[in-house]
């Protein structure tokens, strides 16, 4: 069993207030779990009303497939025009590790 997950750090765009964010951060993370099937939540940055860290975790039995997924999401945020996307960390380990 393989386990991805990656870490985004965004900034956001025209945003003032925390009800701002969420119209941004809510929207992201449900097309994320609804194009790719996959668990995503914000992780951090709750509090801060131009950044996000969004998380999104996937679990498969071929390694390259959770690797392809990972770098699709990634390259998804990276396009959407609301968000600037800071950094990303993926990581991919087995459940024999």
């Amino acid at each position: 069993m393989w386990i991805g997950f990656i870490e985004f750090d965004i900034l956001l765009g025209d945003v003032h207030s925390l009800k701002g964010k969420r119209s941004v951060v809510r929207p992201l993370v449900s097309d994320l779990r609804r194009t790719f099937e996959i668990s995503v939540a914000e992780v951090d940055h709750q509090d801060l009303h131009r950044r996000a860290v969004v998380g999104v975790g996937l679990v498969g039995a071929d390694r390259q497939h959770v690797v392809d997924v990972l770098d699709r999401v990634e390259r998804y945020v990276a396009a959407r025009p609301e968000v600037d996307l800071l950094s990303a960390r993926p990581r991919v380990v087995s459940s024999e590790d």
